[in-house]
């Protein structure tokens, strides 16, 4: 918790963690309404997964860029346009009237969501190489925060009842919070390193998190797009409920981000995402009774379990030897954003011609694919 209180305790750490937050709230706001796009477009789980493609595929095409951009605005301020950016794209996917434009949208929402996410993470690692202070955990603690805000949000669907207004309300209050806040951060640049001639050979340590981070990035992704769907289909949970599982799943994750930084340094970062792993693993059992109660439970042991693997592979993309910070945050992010990619057309289609809720059962198995390589390399002492 000493992190999170150097945050709260800063302005310079307070100012980062809120862009995290407000990615969340940006992110989640859309989320929670997938259902209403759905049944307003009239569109089936598999078109909802190719338009949920096309936000990942949105994501995934600013990698290659991302790092040029930010070396050349600054890393402070390439954060405070893509402040600007998705604050303008966020409203896209909800004022879609049809179903093309709602894939438009969507690209240009990840795209905005993807350079802010390279850029955040990256201005974080700055300011823990020049401050000497880890805080990164807590940071996307932040993120989590930003979720459950949108989790109890969710309960006035019914009093707002418009979705445009409703994420309308929410671009204008976030905004404002990330105006005054801006000053604390938008003239940090990266600092400068001695580079080896590019090679591979300087991401292999990264290879294996890259596949942790493929795994993570797309379960996280999956829970945030279809658990509101899946507790309105699969537990026939009523409308009042159906983003408590987003809810329980951000809350869960805050507290474990919150804590991450101390318990990494006790434990090492293999056994904590092997613990986190299997912490998952038991959530998506839950989830797969189809019941209302259990399911929201699961939801929150899947938040308890991912919710330090993503930090721990950021912090240590970020200070890899002889690679720019930024290159290597989105050398992560890409490996963990391809999960994103294909995770909603992957499970957009099984759950179209299966069900749903064998969508989650493949998310189980991934979860212990990540829980039997790190058990493996900690075997193996490495």
């Amino acid at each position: 918790m000493k992190s999170l209180w150097l945050i709260l305790s800063n302005p310079r750490y307070f100012a980062p963690a809120w862009v995290f937050t407000s990615i969340n709230i940006w992110f989640g706001t859309w989320a929670i309404y997938i259902p209403t796009v759905k049944e307003k477009l009239d569109i089936n789980k598999a078109d909802l997964g190719i338009a949920l493609f096309c936000l990942s595929l949105g994501v995934f095409t600013i990698f290659p860029v991302a790092s040029k951009i930010i070396n050349k605005l600054g890393v402070g301020r390439a954060s405070w346009y893509g402040v600007l950016f998705v604050s303008v794209t966020a409203m896209l996917p909800l004022m879609a009237p049809n179903y093309y434009l709602l894939m438009a949208g969507l690209y240009l929402f990840g795209a905005s969501n993807g350079f802010i996410d390279i850029a955040i993470n990256t201005l974080v690692t700055e300011i823990e190489k020049e401050d000497k202070q880890n805080f990164m955990s807590a940071a996307h603690g932040f993120f989590s925060l930003g979720g459950i805000l949108v989790g109890l949000g969710s309960f006035l669907i019914p009093v707002i009842g418009n979705p445009v207004l409703h994420m309308g309300i929410t671009v204008v209050l976030v905004f404002v919070i990330n105006f005054f806040l801006k000053k604390h951060y938008i003239q940090i640049v990266a600092a400068p390193v001695e580079k080896e001639p590019f090679s591979l050979k300087l991401f292999k340590p990264l290879l294996l998190l890259g596949i942790i981070g493929f795994v993570s990035f797309g379960s996280e992704g999956a829970i945030i797009d279809w658990s509101s769907l899946y507790l309105k289909e699969m537990t026939m949970a009523p409308e009042m409920f159906i983003g408590a599982g987003f809810l329980a799943f951000s809350t869960t994750m805050t507290l474990g981000r919150f804590l991450g930084d101390g318990i990494s340094a006790k434990i090492g970062p293999i056994k904590i995402v092997m613990l986190g792993a299997l912490i998952a693993a038991v959530g998506f059992v839950l989830v797969l009774t189809q019941h209302t109660v259990w399911s929201i439970v699961g939801f929150a042991f899947n938040g308890l379990g991912f919710s330090v693997i993503v930090p721990e592979l950021f912090r240590i993309g970020g200070n890899v030897k002889g690679v720019d910070s930024s290159q290597g945050v989105a050398f992560i992010a890409g490996a963990g954003y391809m999960g994103f990619l294909l995770g909603p057309v992957i499970l957009g289609f099984i759950a179209e011609s299966a069900s749903l809720n064998y969508s989650f059962l493949l998310l189980l198995c991934m979860a212990l694919l990540v829980f039997g390589i790190t058990f493996f390399l900690r075997r193996r002492g490495k």
